[in-house]
């Protein structure tokens, strides 16, 4: 009764009106919040001040009743350092002083007396559970995790924390029509993992003809083992592929090879670990109340939990994220994990998913847009939307890019299945685009089967030749379809390891699960071999404009496959026998004459129709004036 009389004389004192916090145990109330502004200085997050020896912290969370901040700092006491609230009800502060600008500081926001969350703005976390897997060769002198003071993930402050001076400042990025980019898994690119074992890689890439890296997502996500999608933390670095710096050298050295990074970015959901899902969560889902989560998922095709991208707190926190890793690690594109993802018109199968959204376009739009003013500087965003082709020739329009997939029709073909074998999909015209460089054409991808697997597994076998369980074959036929993909004008992408043939199936281990890293792969000759035609395709599309040329026929279907590529200056055929048998093939060139090949020796044609009898699996690069 003496709180309740305290509380209310209090109230009358100071004419201010608040909601009473709940209670942080039996007979104890919190004491009266006054509401103000926040200071200047303040941002989301944390805010250092005075040199580092004072900081502000802020935590949006409207329609809380009370925010303590507890840490290191104060003894993880709730009740020395209660937070203020702004007059709109929506964001928490304190000013906590008497810092040390050289101490790294973790902690946690008490929220309404029982809910400990950490910051979801901080750039680094303690997780007890996963921590404790991460070697010191990877995040050397990791801080200790405050085991007894706390429970749940911490956020960890520092003022003075190490910072990396960027050396490739004059780093230009390559056009968007000559990407050729190689996505990769840090967690099965190397057996440390990190970004130091990845950059010792980094000239096999370069000799390959790569121009671009994509990272699967690197934020913090749950767990350690895993591909990312369930991240938790946006504005911090997975511990376990090493430290910030790290991270921001590894970009810096990329960029001295010549080499654009893109992150892979997943806006479309968060996970549980997330303290913006648990602030306002009903017990399995996300509460009615919540500024940035819906209730249920709008799609089905979600995991987690789904953002609503129609709100203003949504698109905030977005935008923040979005600068954020531009800005601090200067990364050269966002690949936006199921931007499809991006509505509120609610679907239940692919089909509805996919009709054209006219307020999913707006979104897309405004981010873009936003993007641009950070950075119009040839910046990528890679949206993977898979809607209909309408909707995203207007996003194409806008200067977006699009996955583009078809894995399956050229795996058809590698397999020596000819039904389902034509992947002129991969044209940009069958699109309705406009133009090449807004689609991103791939066979393999973190999400597709390995072409070689179904090879060496599912191929189709003729007298003695045989792709089925011949290694020798299988890469073969991959070499003949990368001189295809390779040629079909606009971005391309490569999964990790498809050019060596990588062959154990994605379901090894479980989807997601830890693979096999095969570096062994690059000894074996036909392996290798695989490789060298990659490196020779991909110099060939970046070294040779007409690997961009706006004027291209084809026939993809059937066994003996061509695409005719021509400009002002020269005419590229190349043709392939996807079939298990011989096949006649007759071929148009357009021009008799000498032909140059670039995998082969010169022809000469008496007239305008190439003429002959080829052996499965084999194919040309024929181009009327020598290739560079």
């Amino acid at each position: 009764m003496k709180n309740i009389i305290y509380l209310f004389l209090l109230l009358t004192a100071f004419s201010t009106s608040c909601k009473k916090a709940s209670s942080e145990g039996p007979g104890i109330d919190p004491p009266v919040l006054p509401t103000t502004d926040l200071p200047a200085g303040a941002k989301d997050g944390v805010a250092f001040i005075n040199g580092g020896k004072s900081a502000i912290v802020t935590l949006y969370a409207p329609n809380k009743t009370s925010v303590s901040l507890i840490g290191e700092f104060n003894n993880w006491s709730s009740s020395t350092s209660v937070m203020k609230r702004t007059t709109d009800g929506n964001t928490w502060w304190i000013q906590i002083d008497n810092l040390d600008p050289n101490t790294e500081y973790a902690y946690q926001f008490l929220v309404d007396g029982t809910l400990k969350v950490a910051d979801p703005y901080c750039e680094k976390i303690l997780d007890p559970a996963n921590d404790s897997f991460i070697s010191a060769a990877t995040y050397p002198n990791l801080k200790a995790y405050p085991t007894g003071k706390t429970t749940g993930i911490v956020s960890t402050m520092m003022a003075n924390q190490p910072t990396y001076t960027w050396k490739n400042n004059g780093f230009v990025r390559p056009e968007k029509s000559n990407l050729v980019i190689y996505e990769l898994l840090i967690r099965d690119f190397t057996a440390e993992h990190n970004y130091a074992s990845t950059l010792a890689k980094l000239d096999y890439l370069v000799n390959m003809g790569i121009n671009a890296i994509e990272l699967m997502p690197v934020n913090e996500f749950e767990g350690n083992l895993s591909w990312g999608y369930n991240p938790s933390f946006y504005f911090a670095a997975d511990k376990y592929y090493g430290t910030k710096t790290a991270l921001q050298n590894f970009i810096d050295e990329c960029h001295g090879k010549g080499i654009a990074v893109i992150m892979d970015m997943v806006l479309n959901h968060s996970f549980g670990q997330s303290p913006m899902v648990q602030l306002y969560f009903n017990g399995s889902k996300p509460a009615g109340n919540s500024p940035w989560f819906n209730i249920d998922p709008k799609h089905p095709f979600n995991v987690g939990y789904d953002f609503n991208h129609e709100s203003a707190a949504t698109k905030y926190f977005a935008k923040n994220v979005i600068k954020f890793w531009m800005q601090q690690y200067k990364v050269d594109g966002f690949r936006f994990d199921l931007s499809k993802g991006f509505t509120q018109k609610a679907s239940t199968d692919d089909a509805g998913f996919r009709l054209y959204d006219a307020t999913r376009v707006a979104i897309w739009k405004e981010y873009n847009s936003f993007i641009k003013s950070i950075d119009a500087n040839n910046f990528y965003v890679i949206l993977e939307h898979f809607a209909e082709e309408s909707e995203e020739k207007v996003l194409a329009e806008d200067g977006m890019m699009l996955w583009n997939n078809i894995n399956y029709n050229m795996n058809e073909a590698t397999m020596g299945w000819l039904g389902s074998s034509d992947f002129s999909y991969g044209f940009y015209v069958k699109h309705g685009f406009n133009k090449s460089d807004g689609l991103i054409t791939y066979s393999e991808s973190h999400d597709e089967e390995r072409l070689n697997y179904k090879n060496i597994s599912f191929g189709n076998m003729a007298g003695s030749y045989l792709i089925k369980g011949n290694l020798p074959t299988s890469l073969k036929r991959n070499e003949m379809a990368a001189a295809f993909l390779l040629s079909i004008p606009g971005p391309k992408m490569v999964w990790q390891f498809g050019e060596l043939g990588y062959d154990i199936s994605i379901d090894f281990n479980g989807r997601t699960g830890e693979k096999p890293i095969k570096w062994d792969y690059f000894s074996d000759t036909n392996r290798k071999g695989l490789y060298d035609a990659y490196s020779k395709f991909i110099k060939l599309k970046n070294n040779n404009a007409i690997f961009n040329t706006t004027n291209a026929t084809y026939n993809l279907t059937g066994g003996v496959k061509y695409i005719k590529l021509s400009d002002a200056s020269n005419t590229v055929v190349v043709v392939g026998n996807f079939d298990v048998n011989n096949q006649n093939a007759n071929v148009d060139f357009g021009a008799s004459g000498n032909w140059v090949d670039a995998v082969g020796n010169v022809i000469n044609l008496t007239s305008n129709i190439y003429s002959a009898t080829m052996a499965p699996g084999e194919y040309h690069i024929f181009s009327k004036v020598a290739l560079k």
